[in-house]
Parts: structure tokens; sequence; C-alpha cells
């Protein structure tokens, strides 16, 4: 285990505790179940966050908290009752929604991502990798639910840490290769990370996702290793992908394709989704007005 992984098992705290980073990326910590802090966020408004099931019409404590507050009634985060199935979309072309869709067309064969009680997961159920990260965002921490772990391997799931739920997306990436798994798609929230992966394992499908906040040599570093990457609150990450994008999916919180791979995703889907789609050649990024304030 990478020395960085086991500095953040050692300091992560024993008990019945899950630190997110949502909402403008305010810091949320839960305990049993109830929301004990919520943080400062960086921005002030999100259009992505006034669709929400539970919308957050501004970005204050008192509505994040309802939001969170909501997410746990609704389908148990950061609960032992966490629902893990879901096949229902909720953006268009979402981190989650473009994974699951990917796996139904047969791009990808697996998806490893983060699940609150479970740690890093290698997922191959397009409804699996929907039920856990449809609605999550910007897991940091979290701690090992047994139950949880069952109903992802009832459904086909792999845990990669089940006595700490440790959070390790290059060494799921590697117990995925193990398990046999060849086109394998990954979230990566940490730079290094996507940049560590992409030099370990070459052939994998990275999408950079939670990068409201990344410095620009961050988000340079980020870009230049994932195939997808979001944009969230993000102005160094539109910066980045400035003249190297190969295409934009969503012009207020865009998607941007840095590889033929991630383009081959984004227009696979649309072309067999339903939605109608404006096609335009023109230079990336291209923005509408309503952007996240500010961009961090």
């Amino acid at each position: 285990m990478r020395p960085e992984i086991l500095l953040r098992i050692l300091m992560a705290p024993t008990n019945d505790e899950h630190i997110i980073e949502a909402n403008g990326r305010s810091r949320i910590v839960i305990r049993q179940g109830k929301v004990v802090e919520v943080g400062d966020p960086i921005i002030h408004d999100c259009p992505l966050a006034r669709r929400f099931a539970y919308p957050i019409p501004d970005m204050k404590k008192e509505s994040i908290k309802a939001n969170i507050e909501h997410r746990i009634k609704a389908f148990g985060m950061c609960t032992p009752d966490r629902e893990v199935i879901d096949t229902r979309e909720f953006v268009g072309f979402g981190a989650s929604e473009i994974l699951s869709f990917g796996l139904k067309a047969g791009l990808i064969d697996c998806v490893v991502l983060a699940c609150d009680g479970a740690g890093t997961v290698v997922i191959t159920k397009p409804e699996l990798v929907q039920g856990i990260g449809g609605r999550m965002s910007g897991l940091v921490s979290t701690c090992p639910y047994p139950a949880v772990m069952e109903r992802i391997e009832k459904n086909g799931g792999i845990v990669l840490d089940k006595e700490h739920a440790s959070m390790d997306a290059l060494a799921g990436v590697a117990l995925a290769v193990e398990r046999g798994f060849r086109k394998i798609a990954v979230t990566v929230a940490l730079p290094g990370d996507a940049e560590a992966i992409r030099r370990s394992h070459p052939a994998t499908f990275i999408f950079g996702v939670h990068v409201t906040g990344l410095s620009p040599r961050e988000a340079e570093t980020l870009v230049g290793a994932s195939d997808l990457v979001t944009s969230c609150a993000s102005k160094t990450i539109r910066d980045a992908v400035a003249k190297k994008a190969l295409v934009q999916a969503g012009i207020a919180i865009p998607i941007f394709a840095m590889t033929k791979p991630g383009k081959e995703i984004i227009i696979e889907k649309i072309r067999l989704g339903n939605e109608p789609v404006l096609i335009k050649p023109t230079a990336l990024p291209s923005l509408s007005g309503q952007q996240p304030e500010p961009l961090v």
C-alpha cells in the first residue's frame, strides 16, 4: 500500500464518520447518519445545484445541510442502509451516467470508483455505477459498513479494502487488472493519482472529477492524464482544456473529452440517445452565461 494511502488510513477517525466535499466544495462531516459539520462553500451559486432533486437555491450552510440530510433520508447516504442500485439519469452527461453507458455499450468492462461505506470498489453493472455515483459527490473519507459492502458484492462488485474502506484509485485499477479486466475506467479526483494510473496502467480510461479549487498546475496535470474531465466550478480546468479538448458536452458545467477514447464514448452516447443535440465546430471551451459563481 502506498505511504500516502496508509497515512490517510492511520489519520482517519475510527468511529462512524464520513467526510465529503459537496455543493460548492463545502466540507461536510456526517456521523451516525447525522450532519454534524458544514463548512463554508467556496462558491455562492451553481446552476446544477438549483436543479438537484432537493434543490439548493443558494450556497448557504443551511441549504447545503438540508440537501445532505435529504440524501441521507432518500437513499441512506453515509449510513448502513445505503442504496447502491439506480437506473435513473440525473444529468445527461454526468460521470456516472457516461460510465454506466460505457458499460452498457461495451466500451468499458468495469468501473473503479469510491462508495461511502465501502471505499474503492470495482463495478461491472451499469445500475450499480449509477446507484453509487449518481448522487454521491466528493467523498474524502469513509468508514466500513459490512451491509453496504454485501449489497455491492451481491450485485457483482468487488471491494478493495473491507477492513478500512480505504480509497485508493491506483490500487483499485491494479485489482481490476488482477481480476482479468482489460477495458477499465476509473474516476479520479487527485491529479497525482491520475498521473500515477496513466504511468502504471496506460490503457486505463480516466475520468477526472471533483475539480473545483484545483491550482493551475494541478488542473494541467489532471487534464493531461485524463480521457474525460468534468469542469465543476473550476476556472483552471476551463483554462487548461483550451485548444486541447476534442469534444465538449454541456455549456454550463461541461464535460471535456481530451482523448479519442473520451471523444468516442461521448459521441456514442449521443448516437444511441433520443435527446436532440446541437453539433457545431467551434473553439473550446464554449460556455453559456450560466456558470457557477465564482469560478475558482
